[in-house]
């Protein structure tokens, strides 16, 4: 499975188009969406997920995602994939965005967990609550970022394990894997930024063995990286680590 941006080519020429369509009919493809803000109790822009479903109709791409974030607020783009206030009231929102986008688009998105250096403010809902409030809600596949999941518990003194086992993993289809680095906050303390620019680490590859053991399901298994690019060999080792800790769930 390769995952491309969707957002990179919803203004592309009909070339660009025309050779992910191509890619598409050689490997399978998820398109991935950034710039929705469907995490929200504002409505979503119909021009957004108009151009997804184009997109997906062009491409003829296996399944599409996108983030429980928001990206803008009273007019005001803000260029960050945010958490919202974990309320039942943007869980509400988030839900009602997830069934628009669904009958536009035709198709059910796979829907992302995020990482977040702050806590959302006025949040009633810890994580685990409010993501399975919009799961059962919404009736939608998830798309669980393990590496987001682990940051979000460093960062914020929790047990990733059992933040992850908390969460309505029948629902998980895919599972996305990355990296970070360490950096200071104004505190003097230390947060764990979500970077893709590293590789994953050995934390994460074992909260996927977690995963298979306790979802049996088929996981659709990305491992993600934008820049600082290692070898292609280094990459297949990636995801052969992958692989390996997919076995040692099942196994467990």
């Amino acid at each position: 499975m390769l995952e491309v941006i969707a957002d990179d080519y919803y203004g592309a020429t009909r070339a660009s188009v025309a050779a992910l369509r191509s890619l598409a009919r050689q490997v399978p493809v998820s398109l991935h969406g950034v710039g929705m803000g469907l995490a929200s109790s504002i409505p979503a822009e119909p021009r957004r997920l108009h151009a997804m479903a184009r997109l997906m109709r062009e491409v003829q791409a296996e399944s599409w995602s996108e983030h429980l974030s928001f990206v803008r607020a009273g007019g005001v783009e803000i260029g960050h994939l945010a958490a919202p206030p974990r309320t039942p009231r943007s869980a509400a929102g988030t839900i009602a965005n997830i069934g628009l986008a669904t009958r536009i688009v035709g198709s059910a998105p796979l829907m992302e967990n995020i990482a977040t250096l702050i806590a959302p403010p006025a949040s009633t809902l810890d994580e685990a609550e409010w993501l399975a409030r919009i799961a059962d809600g919404a009736q939608v596949p998830l798309l669980l970022d393990l590496h987001n999941l682990y940051a979000n518990a460093v960062n914020f003194g929790q047990n990733a394990e059992q933040s992850l086992l908390r969460l309505p993993l029948a629902r998980v289809a895919a599972v996305h894997l990355s990296g970070g680095h360490w950096i200071a906050a104004p505190d003097g303390s230390r947060r764990l930024l979500d970077d893709h620019l590293h590789d994953v680490p050995s934390a994460v590859f074992d909260l996927l063995s977690v995963l298979a053991h306790h979802a049996p399901q088929p996981l659709t298994v990305i491992v993600e990286r934008d820049g600082n690019y290692p070898s292609f060999g280094h990459v297949l080792g990636q995801l052969e680590l992958a692989r390996a800790a997919l076995r040692a769930g099942r196994n467990a």
